[in-house]
Formats: structure tokens, C-alpha cells, sequence
């Protein structure tokens, strides 16, 4: 049986880094669907659509985040293959400086700015002070959102993966928390639910500092010396998985522009719940990337290339059995999902959210894969791949499929556009996988000579 990381099966340094990984994930998601619980039941469906309106710049400050960590994460993984500790614990901190500066330039920009950014985001006079009270918070707290994310993907690649999920797991249980105090309780409204949001960041922030400042045999927080040079190599690797964050942001952006025009103000109230639960789907999918990618990297710099593809194959055998399960699930129990957003009395709305749901899901079979290779293409350094399939995934393909099948088939063509659009994006994927496979074996046997 093969070993992984400490001599254990191969299987299970897989599972150990990958499950954490999607339990945070889902937290997650589950406390961005925590926001909308409590707006919906707190405030009303004008507040559920703003926030929607809103979740675009969420997702762009995640995929700021993203941009810096995942490459971050990936060099210092080839490091620690390589053993080069004092490389890799001098990127670490180099990094935590910037992306402490990159949040709060962020932050400071769209305050300065927001009813403007309101306004691009798709804010009318009814939500528009709703996504601006919203918006706001998340402004303030935007550092927090970016330099947790980055420590979380750091702690992984330190080997420690369940601190990860305690730090997610305690953000999340912050955010019900106050979610509930402040928007049922204070009747602080979307205001209140963006503030929670963004306390509870703060909360995850502080619980990985405390690892690093007490964990310090392998990453820590110490002086560096400069090398802005490597961030040429890092936003080149991170670029795929930032297009795919926000790749979330321009399909909410797309579908509320192609919906506000074939189906009408009740349809954006209708796409916002889908939403939410797509962001489960996603976050599943995203999670099991995640997790892989750090074994994936640290194998790659040790040049064992028969492990790291079987870290693949176990990806892709984990991507089906998800999909196949949240599918099934949301067939034979859709309305269950739906109503945790939308009361039953409003049988029209709440029928046809239904309806678009068990349309709608069917992407989930195709998008896995998608994500998975991209990350997997970016974790071996080749983000040049990855960066196709990002673009073809997060806007060229959607947009193709939005425009195409809402004119052929209406408002059942808006709820297929997302399967056909990763069918597409599928077929790309694939085609740049077995080209990489390709020139990957010719250089091993090549090497070998």
C-alpha cells in the first residue's frame, strides 16, 4: 500500500487533509446561508434580494484573498518538499504583511466609494440602502476576511488541517450567534447581518495567529527580507483560483441581469435562494480542491509523480460520489431546501423556486470536475491551463449559455444554463488535462533516459 505524509496510508493523508478541509467549506457556506435565514425571516424579501445584490463583493474579496493564498500556499509547499524551511517561513510572513496591506486598501477604497459600488452591483431605490448597510460592514472587516482565509490555507500547507476546521468552525458558530442577536434580537437589520459576518472573521483571524505564535517548528511569523520578485510566481498560480471565486460573483452578477429581464423582480427572489444553495455545492467541491492541493504541491516538489496523480484519482472518485449525492438529495427533497429561505404560503414563489431548483442542480454532476482539475492544474504549477478554465467556467461559456437558452427555452433555459455551460467548460477541461498528461510523461521518460 502507498504511504503518504508520516508513513500512513496514502488513502488516509488524503481523507485527513481533504475532510477538514470540506467541513470548512461547508461552514463556510453555511453561515453566508445563516445571513440569509435570518434577513429573510428578520426583514424581508427586498433585504434576501439585496443581499444577493451584495454577494458579488463578497466574492471579490474572498478572490483577493484567494489570489495571494493559494499561490502563497503552493511555494511554500514546493519548499517544504524540497526541505527548504527558512524559504518557506520567509514567504509566510512576507506574506501575511502584504495581504494585511492589500485588505485594507480594499477596505478604505469602497467605503470612500459605496453608494457608487452599491450602484454597479445592481442596487434600485428599494435595496439600495440595504446593500449599502450591508456592503459597508463587509468593507470595514475586509482585512479580517483576507488574512484569515490566507492563514487558513497556510495552516494546511503546515501540515495542521484541523485547526483549520476549529478556526472555521468557530467563526461560523460566531456568526449564528450574533446573526441571531442582532437581526432577531436587535433589529439591527442587513446591517447587523453583514456586522456578524464580519466579527466573526475577526474571531478566526485571532484562533490562527495563536497557532502560528505558539506552532513554531515549521511556518512562523518572523522578519524577512523583501522578495517582491516571487509574487510575479505567486499571482500567476493564483490567478486560476481567484478567476474561480469570483467566478461565484459573475454568475449571481449575470443571472440577475439575464433574470430582472425574462422573468421579473420575483425571479432575482427566486435565484437568490438557488444561490445560496449552489454556494453549498460549490464550497463541497472547493473543499475537496483544497484539501488535495497541499499533497498534491508538497508531492510535485518531491518529484513523486506516480503520488500525486494518485491523489487525483482519489479527487475525482470523492467529486462523483459528492455530486451524485447533493443531486439525488435536492430531487427528492428540494422543497425542504427551499423553505428554510421561503415561507409555503407563498405557494406561487415558493413552487416555482421548486421547480427551478430540480433544473438548476443538475450542473452539480459536471462543475466538480471542472474545479478539481483547475485546482489540480494549478497545484502542479501549470496555471497557465488553469487560467483557461477558469475564464471558460466563471464568464465566457455562462454568458454564452445565459444568452442562448433563456431566448430559446425562457426561464427553464436560465435554470439549465449553469449544465450546459459546465458541460462546455467540461469538455475543455478535459482536453487541457490529457494535453498536460501528455507532455508531463514525455518528460519523466525523457528524464529517466
Amino acid at each position: 500500500m502507498e504511504r503518504g505524509k508520516g508513513g500512513k496510508p496514502l488513502i488516509l493523508t488524503f481523507l485527513r487533509f481533504v475532510i477538514p478541509s470540506i467541513i470548512s467549506m461547508w461552514i463556510f457556506a453555511f453561515y453566508t446561508i445563516v445571513d440569509g435565514f435570518f434577513v429573510a425571516r428578520g426583514v424581508g424579501p427586498v433585504a434576501l434580494a439585496a443581499v444577493n445584490l451584495s454577494m458579488p463583493f463578497n466574492n471579490f474579496v474572498f478572490a483577493a484573498g484567494l489570489l495571494f493564498a493559494t499561490g502563497t500556499s503552493t511555494v511554500i509547499s514546493f519548499a517544504l518538499g524540497r526541505g527548504d524551511l527558512e524559504r518557506a517561513r520567509q514567504l509566510f510572513s512576507q506574506n501575511l504583511v502584504c495581504v494585511t496591506g492589500l485588505g485594507l486598501l480594499i477596505g478604505g477604497l469602497v467605503l470612500l466609494n459605496l453608494e457608487k459600488v452599491a450602484y454597479f452591483l445592481g442596487a434600485t431605490e428599494p435595496t439600495l440602502e440595504y446593500v449599502k448597510g450591508y456592503v459597508r460592514w463587509i468593507a470595514i472587516f475586509a482585512v479580517f476576511f483576507i488574512v484569515s482565509y490566507n492563514m487558513e490555507v497556510q495552516v494546511k500547507a503546515n501540515g495542521a488541517p484541523q485547526v483549520t476546521a476549529i478556526g472555521v468552525s468557530a467563526c461560523g458558530l460566531t456568526n449564528i450567534v450574533l446573526d441571531y442577536v442582532f437581526v432577531m434580537k436587535l433589529g439591527m437589520g442587513i446591517g447587523g447581518a453583514a456586522l456578524a459576518t464580519g466579527l466573526s472573521q475577526v474571531i478566526s483571524t485571532s484562533i490562527f495567529l495563536i497557532y502560528f505564535a505558539t506552532h513554531r517548528k515549521n511556518l512562523r511569523i518572523q522578519r524577512f527580507r523583501w522578495d517582491l520578485g516571487v509574487y510575479k510566481q505567486i499571482i500567476k498560480i493564483g490567478i486560476p483560483n481567484c478567476f474561480m471565486e469570483l467566478a461565484g460573483g459573475l454568475t449571481i452578477f449575470l443571472f440577475n441581469f439575464v433574470i430582472l429581464r425574462v422573468i421579473g423582480e420575483e425571479g432575482v427572489i427566486c435565484y437568490t435562494v438557488l444561490a445560496y444553495i449552489f454556494t453549498v455545492a460549490g464550497n463541497t467541491m472547493s473543499g475537496i480542491t483544497q484539501g488535495m492541493q497541499p499533497l498534491v504541491s508538497f508531492y510535485y516538489g518531491a518529484k513523486q509523480h506516480q503520488t500525486f496523480r494518485r491523489i487525483l484519482r482519489y479527487g475525482v472518485k470523492t467529486v462523483f460520489v459528492c455530486s451524485v449525492i447533493m443531486v439525488a438529495g435536492l430531487q427528492a427533497a428540494g422543497g425542504k431546501a427551499v423553505g428554510v429561505f421561503l415561507e409555503e404560503e407563498n405557494a406561487g414563489l415558493f413552487d416555482v423556486t421548486v421547480d427551478a431548483l430540480r433544473l438548476y442542480c443538475l450542473s452539480f454532476l459536471l462543475m466538480g470536475y471542472n474545479i478539481l482539475i483547475s485546482g489540480f492544474l494549478t497545484a502542479i504549477n501549470s496555471p497557465n491551463y488553469s487560467l483557461v478554465i477558469s475564464v471558460c467556467r466563471s464568464f465566457l461559456f455562462l454568458a454564452i449559455s445565459l444568452a442562448v437558452m433563456s431566448a430559446l427555452f425562457g426561464a427553464a433555459g436560465i435554470w439549465l444554463a449553469s449544465l450546459v455551460s459546465e458541460g462546455m467548460c467540461l469538455a475543455v477541461t478535459i482536453k487541457l488535462y490529457e494535453r498536460w498528461k501528455k507532455q508531463a510523461d514525455f518528460a519523466v521518460s525523457h528524464a529517466a533516459v
